[in-house]
């Protein structure tokens, strides 16, 4: 398994944060695409993160062409509201990035054109704008591992010290 989560000029330093520390859980690259809308050295993308920056492996890209140039187009899947597939429709390839657009305005639309086979949206009633940037992040990445059956996670976790009811 080798999952990239993809933040295309990142705007809210605690997204990110938070985004790194789902990363850190799962075992993802972090791939930050600039300009970025705050500083690497950010309090609140520290704090976000909390411990978890040491255990991520983080690339920084200036732009999205250049991101583009390093990557097989294929395995890039683009969340947006405007996709017709629903991510849990889609086989990911093992090596897989997941991009998102920045909190304000998305994916540009000349992206979601030319990639369009590789949109994809996760369904919400017609009234919701979108969802948080970090909760959409978490919701693609489990998808991602989940088909690939969590493989290198811990399934069970650690509940050795718990007594449960045998009911």
């Amino acid at each position: 398994m080798s999952l990239h989560i993809v933040l295309l000029e990142p705007e809210i330093p605690q997204n990110t944060g938070n985004i790194a520390r789902t990363c850190a859980a799962l075992n993802a690259s972090l791939h930050l695409i600039k300009p970025l809308g705050f500083l690497l050295h950010d309090k609140y993308l520290k704090r976000a993160g909390l411990d978890y920056w040491d255990k991520l492996e983080v690339f920084l890209h200036d732009s999205i062409e250049e991101f583009f140039l390093k990557v097989d187009a294929k395995s890039v899947f683009m969340f947006t509201t405007k996709a017709k597939s629903l991510y849990t429709e889609k086989k990911y390839p093992e090596t897989t990035y997941l991009l998102f657009g920045k909190e304000s305005k998305g994916i540009p639309e000349e992206l979601l054109i030319k990639y369009h086979s590789n949109t994809v949206r996760i369904p919400m009633v017609n009234d919701a704008r979108s969802l948080n940037l970090a909760n959409t992040a978490a919701i693609a990445a489990y998808e991602y591992c989940r088909q690939y059956q969590f493989s290198g996670l811990n399934r069970l976790g650690d509940l050795h010290h718990l007594s449960w009811p045998d009911n």
